[in-house]
């Protein structure tokens, strides 16, 4: 069955967010990149940090790691450019850092609509991904990458990457030790992370197929030209049927506040490898 963008269209802004149906159109539609920003910019607080409910799993409008680390994630895959959206957001971070490096989440997160897997943290406390793109978009401070590298060489060893066996958790590995160029034994770090995505690959279950696409993005990445290419066609040929009758994509956790978010991504995956 051809793919109905559509559909897709009509499913995304009947369910989106206003940031998702942004996002949609400047993908899709050939709308404007500015609009999309100032969207961005309505879920950023004057500390720098972005909260608002940014993240669907942590509604709290205070500044918090979570929505920042989402931002961040997606703009990386979309393509997004900082431009203005990230002034200040490096001193927010490190203000939020702990003596031990790992990030503080705000007390207020537990009064307002929260994940139940966030419940005991409060939300994301995990430095590396945010510093690892912070540090793609030209935006970290040497006092915050600093006090990230220590954070890592404490907390993240070779077999502690290996052992992950959730492809989607690949993500805190890939974003910190791709984005980095000093760091001790780094290409080892580097050849652990490849290893363990492409292990995750060829277990992967089919509901999470589309999470491979977050780390082989397009046919020219290194995670894709490191995969067998039967693994990504099975990944594709299940996208490319995989849209539901409304025009979305489910998610791997069956959760409709994600279905937007993740029809854009499939809709961009198979874009890009001229599925549609």
């Amino acid at each position: 069955m051809p793919i109905d963008i559509g559909k897709a269209r009509e499913f995304v802004y009947r369910q989106g967010t206003l940031f998702e149906r942004a996002l949609f159109a400047w993908l899709f539609d050939s709308g404007s990149l500015e609009r999309l920003q100032q969207v961005i910019l309505c879920y950023k607080n004057p500390d720098g940090g972005f909260g608002h409910g940014f993240e669907h799993d942590l509604k709290a409008p205070q500044s918090n790691p979570l929505a920042l680390e989402y931002l961040l994630g997606v703009m990386k895959h979309c393509g997004i450019p900082a431009d203005h959206l990230l002034d200040g957001t490096s001193a927010w971070v490190e203000a939020q850092m702990e003596a031990d490096g790992s990030l503080r989440n705000p007390p207020q997160a537990r009064d307002y609509p929260l994940a139940p897997w966030w419940r005991e943290s409060g939300g994301q406390t995990l430095p590396d991904s945010i510093v690892g793109n912070l540090m793609r978009f030209n935006r970290v401070s040497p006092t915050l990458l600093e006090r990230t590298k220590s954070w890592v060489l404490d907390n993240v060893t070779i077999e502690s990457i290996k052992a992950n066996e959730w492809l989607f958790m690949a993500y805190h590995a890939a974003d910190f030790f791709f984005a980095i160029d000093d760091f001790p034994a780094l290409a080892e770090y580097q050849q652990a992370t490849i290893d363990n995505i492409l292990a995750c690959a060829r277990a992967l279950p089919e509901a999470q197929y589309d999470s491979l696409f977050v780390f082989a993005p397009a046919p020219d990445s290194l995670i894709a030209r490191a995969l067998p290419a039967s693994i990504l066609e099975r990944c594709l040929d299940y996208l490319a049927g995989a849209q539901q009758s409304d025009g979305h994509w489910r998610d791997q956790h069956e959760l409709p506040q994600w279905y937007p978010i993740t029809t854009i991504n499939a809709l961009l995956a198979l874009q890009r490898y001229d599925r549609c």
